[in-house]
């Protein structure tokens, strides 16, 4: 448990707190069952504990991660596949058992909140490039194909025809030779870059690369949940914070962060990208020292 009337309610009250003299950050929708404890530890860690780079004690973590319903079963078997990854390692200390980011965890989130943290942040002059990658992947080899897909996916890449991958980011082909070694993928792989030709659309070969319409709608919905929210408090501003950064996370995912000409009219990736770093600037000291106070101390 979480010590001292002085760090204000436990994470019951902390989510109370959140709801109270605002609109919930979370929608019941995504309370249910969306958000895996998993991802939410994730956020947590990339957020809270690789900025102040100090220890975290279990117990203030389960708290923590109870604030948004997860129970602590489920936060400890978090910790616990979060640990076999790699990301983090425990340390005992008397009874206690506190964790500390592994070296390649740092890198790791090092590297996504700086690719989270920029996204958005500014449009590019595009000279209608395109870098392309050629790689095979047998059917068979179904876990190896996901990888493929959900690291270029990352990289901004999308893939109009199976073992075809497309970008407008022709600086991007160091990230992508460097998924495919470590996926010993690179010696069949090819890549090179073009202008679109004269057969066929440029704009239907993005329509197959990438589902423009589903990422709009996650941006409409990204506006909605948080347009108009002002946190009530610090344990408001925590939660409101950390589901902000949470939300976001995904759209690396999602948005190839296509030039303005590949786009459709009136797209409202660029808004959503205003809101969130408005609001991420506005609450991020509040929220980082109503965290340090909630694990600053256990029982």
């Amino acid at each position: 448990m979480v010590e001292g009337a002085s760090r204000g309610p436990g994470p019951k009250g902390l989510a109370d707190r959140a709801a109270g003299g605002a609109r919930p950050v979370v929608s019941r929708r995504r309370e249910v069952g969306d958000v895996s404890a998993r991802s939410l530890l994730m956020t947590m860690l990339g957020e809270y504990v690789l900025p102040e780079g100090v220890p975290v004690w279990t117990s203030a973590l389960v708290d923590a991660l109870a604030v948004f319903g997860v129970e602590e079963k489920s936060a400890r078997q978090a910790l616990a596949r979060t640990a076999a990854e790699g990301w983090l390692v425990s340390e005992r200390v008397g009874r206690r058992v506190r964790w500390v980011l592994t070296p390649p965890g740092r890198r790791l989130l090092t590297e996504g909140a700086q690719r989270i943290y920029d996204f958005g942040s500014g449009d590019r002059e595009w000279d209608g490039t395109w870098l392309v990658v050629l790689v095979s992947v047998p059917e068979a080899t179904r876990d190896l194909r996901h990888k493929v897909r959900t690291r270029l996916t990352w990289a901004g890449f999308g893939s109009p025809e199976p073992g075809v991958w497309i970008t407008p980011h022709v600086d991007r082909e160091a990230e992508a030779l460097g998924v495919l070694k470590e996926l010993g993928l690179a010696d069949g792989a090819m890549s090179f870059t073009a202008a679109y030709g004269a057969v066929g659309s440029e704009t239907a070969m993005v329509a197959r690369a990438w589902d423009l319409s589903e990422v709009e709608e996650r941006y409409e919905a990204f506006i909605d949940e948080f347009t108009g929210l002002r946190p009530a408090d610090a344990d408001a501003a925590l939660h409101a914070q950390t589901m902000l950064v949470h939300e976001w996370r995904r759209f690396p995912f999602l948005d190839p962060r296509l030039p303005a000409k590949l786009l459709p009219a009136n797209w409202s990736g660029a808004k959503a990208a205003g809101l969130f770093h408005g609001r991420h600037a506005e609450w991020s000291q509040v929220a980082l020292r109503r965290w340090a106070h909630l694990v600053e101390g256990v029982e």
